[in-house]
């Protein structure tokens, strides 16, 4: 009996002890994790708005959602397109996207796959540029598609992975899903006009944001 209240004692202190250890080391990791997020959602900007060199954030609230949309800038700071995020299921757990948007809300810029956990070797590859360079110049309407086992033979469709049909059509439905919303939400007369001015929605450029974070 003393031996095994003993061993219950040992094992407690151990569990509390590797709780404090686990719980400082989250304690430090986190905002590290969360700065280097940050940093990846940033260049991604860039990398799906290529001509841009500065962008501008504009939020709405719908149906208490947040809606977030960047307006990339060019060097003359007009606006050169527009980009997002597209959040939703895979086939292991969620993919992130960040999307490019042309001027003439008629074609994508590009993608950039800023997180997922697909399986590797298979639904990974769609963050390989063969995968995501499929969506530069891509048409939309009416909807993004994917076609399997052969090459697209319209402006509007893709080329699924072979093996990772889940994970291509993740993509695309996350993409289609989001784009609804930002054409809705954000109009293209809205984007080149009214979304320079304070109209009830924040706008702030990457520049004035980090000025914003040094006071």
């Amino acid at each position: 009996m003393k031996d095994f209240t003993k061993m219950f004692l040992n094992l407690t202190v151990v569990g509390s002890v590797s709780g404090v250890l686990l719980a400082g080391a989250y304690h430090y990791a986190d905002p590290l994790i969360q700065a280097n997020r940050e940093r990846e959602l940033k260049e991604s900007i860039f990398v799906v708005l290529p001509e841009a060199k500065d962008y501008k954030i504009i939020e709405k609230t719908v149906d208490k959602q947040k809606l977030v949309v960047y307006e990339g800038l060019g060097v003359d700071g007009k606006p050169v397109g527009i980009a997002f995020k597209a959040d939703g299921g895979g086939f292991q757990g969620n993919i992130s996207i960040m999307v490019g948007l042309n001027l003439d809300y008629l074609r994508l810029k590009g993608i950039k796959v800023l997180e997922q956990v697909e399986t590797p070797g298979l639904g990974n590859r769609i963050s390989e540029p063969k995968f995501e360079d499929q969506f530069k110049g891509l048409e939309f309407t009416p909807r993004v598609e994917y076609v399997k086992n052969k090459k697209p033979d319209r402006p509007n469709q893709i080329q699924a992975i072979t093996g990772a049909t889940i994970s291509s059509d993740a993509v695309v439905k996350n993409i289609n899903n989001y784009l609804a919303k930002v054409l809705k939400e954000f109009p293209k007369e809205e984007i080149l006009g009214a979304a320079s001015k304070e109209d009830g929605h924040r706008t702030m450029t990457s520049t004035e944001a980090a000025a914003q974070k040094k006071h």
